[in-house]
């Protein structure tokens, strides 16, 4: 089992499909428009939701990202989205060069908050938010750092 960073949007989840896609090179990207289900007609859903993604994946590079519009209709049970601080994801993996690479990519429009850098913790660890409001942490060696201090506090 693995788990799955999943973000909920502001009606511009189809516009951060696009862009995740292209800076994450998807292998895979699966989504699903509300207007794509059959709809109850005693319960018709306004125009401009129909266009709003109700369930979306980007598959890349062993990675799974999930994401959702937020209804206009729903926001009085779901509450009003809250950017920055719904969720973080955290990409880990050995290849410095594919790190450096989806950080570049996300940083576009965004704010870094840490340039990628050599840590104690990490030989290459950075933060950003991207352009969609999401924070995200890079780290190249997250096991090796945990196994060491877990082995050091047996």
């Amino acid at each position: 089992m693995a788990a799955i960073g999943y973000v909920n949007l502001d009606g511009n989840a189809e516009q951060a499909i696009e862009f995740y896609s292209e800076a994450l090179s998807a292998i895979e990207v699966k989504k699903v428009k509300f207007g794509d289900i059959p709809q109850d007609p005693n319960y018709p859903m306004p125009e401009n939701e129909l266009t709003m993604i109700m369930e979306s994946s980007i598959e890349f590079a062993g990675g799974k990202i999930m994401m959702s519009d937020i209804l206009p209709s729903m926001k009085a049970v779901t509450g009003e989205l809250v950017k920055g601080n719904n969720i973080l994801i955290s990409l880990v993996m050995d290849d410095k060069q594919k790190l450096e690479e989806y950080f570049t990519h996300l940083s576009v429009g965004g704010h870094v908050i840490m340039p990628l850098s050599d840590t104690t913790w990490s030989s290459c660890f950075g933060m950003l938010v991207d352009k969609f409001g999401v924070s995200w942490k890079f780290n190249s060696d997250a096991d090796k750092f945990l196994d060491n201090v877990i082995a050091n506090k047996q």
